[in-house]
């Protein structure tokens, strides 16, 4: 007879009782029961002394308060659960010969990896001092979330892992991620409880799936779902007809459309209204070529996205692009010629019209950033190299998934053992300056602020200032291993500065005197023009073509900053310039007229060191936007060339703004 529902629904979520399981069997004997049953003892064993002991491993003497942790950190119902399926899926690895990797959710979970990885000997393996004796286990049990020791989670210390945990959501990505073109490799992920709440784990198991998975979401989900669907217009008009007629309006409205009185009465008057809350209100042969600078008008982003499509083309098992939807408007569509985006699913007729979908494909796209980024996680620290590109504004969706990578990243340098990754690079484009069709809600420069608080050890910020720039950053950043690489460029057409050769030279060295846009060549400058980042760097040329116009005996030097951190002091951050070098190009008795792409207090936090700091006035983005033009947005924000309002009756910028070229010769 079948229990009653009380009884079953509350079955369903307790962990309590005898085995409930979809696939019905009993393979093991009574001696392998035996067997591993013991283990998980030993296992959970372990576990224990890791959260309580530090002294007294064996028990060899009376338990004693002494013995005891003074402090109990870590989770037990985290352990069992997860040692339980590591130690079965062990009988399968010997069983079939399987290559698997562990991929621990759970929070605070960290003694079940601890366990087995010692258990197995691969701990003791790495770490000789915590040996399998009594000495070995007594220091294996008291490092445990102790002062010095190890975390709760599974830290870059724990041998195999690649996934800590300690921000929860990121399971499944990872485990995706590490899969991905390694087609013999399993990983075996345990998804936590309250990790399963979490917003990018709940979009980790999504895709387009098909009607009864979808119904059955929804079902899961609490809701019931009604569809319409379909192409034919005549029955679609009809069904939609139907759907609408369903909710009886008439009972609903008065003839005249007005909700009925008994109705009306039952919504909040005046501002207690919700809806009226006032709160609610080898790159270079991709080179930009023959460049007259600040008069060549091209494409950087679409250019270098030739530079991305032949590295896929050349790394078909190793490299791929993520991004939340926005390959395509970011200009980087060349890379559907090498590789288009991943497709499991179903293939429709109007996916021919610039889906661009492939089972093959290089191409990892899903509107979460979070996803996208956990996915890129798993495939970096599982040896791959990618990109991820993002609208700038949106990124920080996973400002806190990035500080973890860049913690991850910091501890295994304190790991030996540890080998390098690929960098985890990000492009951020569709950039601040150039919203203004979006408007005030896509205005946001402000990652780089969060980027710039992590250890200089592991973060790099490039904001290059044109095509071949681009390239150059890009090249260096997708070579490189180890750091959390933050390039930011626009993606419309752009004015270009400098040739291959002399962008390689000026990435390099990260910031320099263009001599070309200056005219203060062997004397000092009266006046220093600074910029970082592309958009400034033109208003800021057109601002030192008035200025010369203007003023034709003032002395401009003009500089731009490509490595943000090289305004830095070198004792604080390994790519920082000295005061000497500094003086060299900024001066430290002339006023410094910094135009930079983010919020301008940041210059003033990274230069507070530097000689003559008194004399820098940064000009950035300060939370003024709407719908604007380049130049009224710029005007807003004080980062404009002068103020003019014209803009205001055309809708974009008059033509000579527009159409703005550097008047100067090279060598004038």
């Amino acid at each position: 007879m079948a229990p009653p529902p009380e009884e079953v629904a509350v079955e369903s979520i307790s962990s309590y009782g005898v085995a409930r399981s979809t696939v019905a069997g009993e393979p093991l004997n009574a001696e392998d029961l035996r067997k591993i049953d013991a283990y998980f003892r030993a296992s959970m064993y372990l576990c224990l002394g890791m959260l309580y002991l530090r002294e007294n491993p064996l028990l060899k003497q009376p338990l004693t308060k002494e013995h005891l942790k003074a402090r109990l950190l870590g989770h037990w119902g985290s352990d069992a659960g997860q040692a339980f399926t590591w130690m079965h899926f062990n009988r399968l690895i010997k069983k079939y010969e399987l290559d698997a990797l562990f991929i621990s959710g759970p929070g605070h979970g960290a003694p079940a990896i601890l366990s087995q990885s010692y258990m197995e000997g691969v701990y003791s393996e790495v770490y000789p001092d915590k040996s399998e004796d009594e000495d070995g286990m007594k220091r294996f049990f008291k490092q445990f979330s102790f002062p010095g020791g190890i975390g709760s989670h599974a830290t870059p210390e724990t041998p195999g892992s690649i996934h800590e945990g300690g921000e929860l959501g990121y399971s499944i990505s990872h485990a995706f991620g590490s899969v991905f073109d390694h087609p013999n490799l399993i990983s075996l992920t345990m998804v936590g409880d309250g990790e399963a709440e979490t917003g990018p784990l709940a979009t980790s198991w999504h895709t387009r799936i098909s009607h009864t998975e979808l119904e059955a979401l929804f079902i899961g989900y609490g809701w019931t779902p009604y569809f319409v669907e379909g192409s034919d217009m005549p029955s679609m008009h009809q069904a939609m007809a139907a759907t609408l007629e369903n909710y009886r309006p008439e009972e609903l409205f008065d003839k005249q459309g007005k909700l009925i009185p008994e109705l009306k009465e039952l919504a909040p008057v005046g501002n207690a209204r919700m809806s009226a809350n006032p709160v609610g209100n080898d790159f270079r042969k991709y080179a930009l070529a023959d460049i007259v600078p600040g008069v060549s008008n091209l494409p950087s982003m679409s250019n270098m996205a030739g530079f991305l499509r032949d590295i896929v083309a050349k790394n078909m098992t190793n490299f791929r692009v993520f991004g939340p939807d926005e390959t395509e408007s970011n200009k980087l569509g060349k890379v559907y010629e090498a590789g288009k985006k991943v497709w499991m699913g179903e293939y429709f007729e109007e996916d021919t019209d610039g889906g661009n979908l492939a089972m093959e494909g290089r191409v990892m796209e899903m509107l979460s950033e979070h996803t996208c980024e956990g996915w890129m996680e798993g495939y970096i620290l599982s040896g791959r190299h990618g990109i991820l590109n993002s609208y700038e504004p949106f990124i920080h969706v996973i400002d806190s998934m990035v500080n973890q990578h860049c913690k991850w990243i910091e501890k295994c340098l304190e790991v030996p053992w540890r080998v390098q990754t690929a960098s985890l690079n990000i492009l951020l484009t569709a950039t601040v300056w150039r919203q203004d069709h979006n408007g005030f809600t896509h205005q946001d420069p402000g990652f780089l602020d969060v980027v710039a608080n992590k250890s200089p050890e592991v973060v790099r910020i490039y904001l290059p200032p044109d095509g071949n720039c681009l390239l150059s950053v890009t090249a260096h950043c997708l070579s490189s291993v180890n750091y959390v690489n933050v390039i930011v460029a626009d993606k419309q057409d752009h004015l270009q500065f400098l040739g291959m050769d002399e962008a390689i030279e000026h990435c390099t060295k990260g910031l320099g005197i263009w001599n070309w846009a200056s005219n203060d060549q062997g004397e000092d400058p009266d006046v220093v023009m600074a910029t970082c980042g592309d958009v400034p760097t033109h208003e800021s040329l057109a601002a030192t073509a008035l200025l010369r116009e203007l003023v034709p005996s003032l002395k401009v030097r003009f500089v731009n900053v490509v490595d943000l951190f090289k305004l830095i002091d070198h004792e604080d951050h390994p790519h920082g310039i000295t005061d000497r070098e500094w003086t060299a190009i900024f001066t430290d008795n002339r006023p410094v007229i910094f135009n930079f792409h983010s919020y301008p207090w940041l210059i003033h936090r990274l230069t507070y060191k530097r000689p003559g700091q008194k004399n820098i006035h940064v000009r950035g983005y300060k939370e003024k936007g709407n719908i604007d033009t380049p130049l009224e947005l710029a005007i807003r924000n004080q980062t404009d060339r002068f103020t003019k309002i014209e803009a205001f009756e055309n809708g974009i910028d008059p033509e000579n703004i527009r159409k703005w070229v550097w008047p100067y010769s090279k060598t004038a």
